[in-house]
């Protein structure tokens, strides 16, 4: 009987550790035995979104470094009185076909009236003007345009003009508000048939065109150039 029972006890002692071995209690399946079984585990997807402004990073970091260039601007100096109408509409119609923001001076801010009719709101006074605003200025012409010829204020502004290489232009009878700054000493120059000996007076060389340049500085006739008279001023902003 008791090898009998040693026996026994030998037998349930090795089913047990045979039961350790295999982990099944129960029927439930093992971490180890799912691992062994063949089944892909779920993979997860690591690939995160990139931050939603990037591309409005990106495409400011291309920015930098490139100039954004301002709109060009030109003051036009009319008379408050009998200011020539196609001088003063032909050339802006030329500028702001290319661009260039128009501002309009005169000694009034009333309603400046044209030789023909034209009437015009001035934008300021022409003793307002600061000539580091604007790229060019120009001096329009018609029989009221003489109204400048002595104006301190208008000589300054042809000075300054000069001296900072802005465009300095002057049409019809203009020209001689620039020949009364002394502006036009020794420089080419045209004007109105009626007011050649008055330019000339002050230094300047007189041609017989209908615009003349001599560098930043251009002059024209009268009416009948006005339109290349606009053309020459942006030929020579840009």
């Amino acid at each position: 009987m008791k090898r009998l029972s040693v026996l026994l006890a030998t037998l349930l002692i090795a089913v047990l550790v045979v039961g350790c071995q295999t982990g099944n209690y129960g029927g439930q399946e093992s971490t180890s035995t799912k691992k062994m079984s063949g089944q892909p585990e779920e993979i997860k997807d690591t690939i995160e979104e990139p931050p939603a402004n990037e591309e409005k990073v990106i495409s400011e970091k291309s920015m930098e470094g490139r100039e954004v260039s301002g709109k060009m601007k030109a003051l036009m100096i009319i008379a408050k009185t009998n200011f020539r109408d196609e001088e003063y509409s032909e050339p802006r119609k030329v500028l702001e076909a290319n661009g260039i923001e128009v501002v309009v001076a005169s000694s009034s801010l009333a309603a400046a009236r044209g030789m023909l009719g034209m009437t015009i709101k001035p934008d300021i006074l022409i003793d307002d003007v600061m000539v580091s605003n604007y790229d060019a200025i120009i001096f329009v012409g018609g029989s009221g345009a003489d109204e400048y010829y002595t104006n301190q204020k208008a000589l300054s502004i042809a000075k300054e003009s000069v001296d900072s290489g802005k465009v300095l232009a002057a049409i019809c009878i203009a020209p001689v508000t620039l020949a009364n700054a002394g502006v036009l000493n020794g420089k080419r120059a045209t004007v109105f048939s009626s007011k050649i000996a008055n330019i000339k007076a002050k230094g300047a060389i007189y041609v017989s065109e209908d615009v003349v340049q001599d560098g930043n500085m251009i002059t024209a006739c009268g009416p009948k150039a006005a339109n290349a008279f606009g053309e020459a001023i942006v030929g020579a902003m840009k």
